[in-house]
């Protein structure tokens, strides 16, 4: 069974940081793309990061450029995101997820991901 589990939500102050990991178990995700993606309450999911298998590049949707990095670390079949200069606005439950297909561009459609984990809660306070 495929398995990704997210960790590192919780409440913090605007302008704080979180470590968000997700690992992967049951298959090796270490040649797939992974992405991040977050909900919050009334709205739909949106794109937030993606890495490719191998590290090299990565995309970020405009509203976290320069405050949110995306990592991963193959070996042990986890991504990261850590996430600098909180804002109430990036409150929302954040999912990893797995592209399974090999394409030339990452992709910030939720569509295109196969595999995705249940999602930890961010709340950033005011």
């Amino acid at each position: 069974q495929v398995l990704l589990v997210e960790s590192g939500g919780g409440l913090v102050q605007a302008g704080g940081s979180l470590r968000l990991s997700c690992a992967a178990s049951g298959r090796s995700f270490s040649d797939n793309a992974m992405g991040w993606f977050r909900q919050a309450p009334g709205k739909e999911r949106e794109f937030v990061a993606a890495i490719s298998w191998g590290g090299g590049s990565t995309r970020y949707a405009d509203s976290v450029k320069g405050r949110f990095t995306i990592s991963r670390d193959r070996a042990k079949n986890t991504v990261y995101l850590q996430m600098n200069s909180l804002k109430p606005e990036d409150t929302a439950v954040y999912y990893c997820a797995a592209d399974r297909a090999y394409r030339a561009d990452l992709s910030y459609a939720s569509y295109v991901y196969d595999d995705w984990g249940q999602g930890t809660q961010v709340t950033v306070s005011s």
